[in-house]
């Protein structure tokens, strides 16, 4: 697919890698990518199976160019939430295996699959913009509201809070945890799973029970690129 995304079909499942040799900063490239990847599984219609590194499945946007402000930023931030929505909505099952850190918009990305399988380790997972001096976006806090327990949304959202994997489920980022040499295997198996759930049931159910959820997360992308200045101050 690219230099920084991998494609590969197998057993009816489409597994789309990640991995820019760092820590999978997404950046208008690599959202794009995916983006594309995501179209290549439903045209060949293929449950998807999104990876990251090992260690780390996304700290987030590529902050050198959310801090420099302008189009690409604004870009970059509006595609990132596009890419969520769209997962949200996929007429295939997506899940996500998630390696390590899960960060920001790596983090938001794990709210809108399926079903999530991370590593056990010392992995850190959260919605971490107020730590670093970043305002949440609204489409961020939709994700979170509305995909995370309510005993955990205001924690991980106005707190910070970073959770461990085993914390990560409870919180609901996270759907179960395994041993790191489990993972891909494990994430697979459910994969494969969910390909051969009724493919017409799925996608009418999906969209019925995210229905609300997908209509306050596109409003959210409208007002973040509204107010894209006040957020990044750029």
């Amino acid at each position: 697919m690219s230099e920084q995304v991998s494609y590969a079909a197998q057993d009816g499942v489409a597994v789309i890698t990640m991995d820019d040799g760092k820590v999978n900063a997404l950046s208008p490239e690599l959202l794009a990518a995916v983006d594309l990847a995501l179209t290549r599984a439903v045209d060949e219609g293929l449950a998807v199976l999104l990876c990251g590194r090992d260690g780390v499945f996304s700290a987030g946007f590529d902050l050198p160019t959310l801090i420099g402000g302008g189009p690409r930023a604004h870009t970059m931030l509006t595609a990132g939430f596009r890419l969520a929505e769209r997962m949200l909505a996929l007429p295939v099952p997506t899940v996500v295996a998630c390696g390590g850190h899960a960060l920001a918009m790596g983090a938001f990305l794990l709210l809108a699959a399926d079903h999530r399988v991370g590593a056990a380790g010392d992995h850190r997972i959260a919605a971490n913009e107020v730590a670093i001096g970043l305002t949440v976006p609204a489409a961020g806090v939709e994700l979170c509201r509305r995909r995370l327990t309510p005993a955990h949304f205001q924690r991980a959202v106005v707190n910070a809070e970073v959770h461990d994997p085993e914390a990560a489920v409870r919180a609901g980022f996270l759907d179960e945890v395994v041993p790191p040499e489990a993972l891909r295997a494990t994430a697979t198996a459910v994969a494969r799973r969910l390909a051969g759930l009724d493919r017409r049931a799925h996608a009418a159910t999906k969209l019925r029970a995210r229905s609300e959820t997908l209509a306050a997360l596109r409003r959210a992308i409208d007002d973040d690129a509204a107010d894209f200045h006040l957020l990044f101050g750029s």
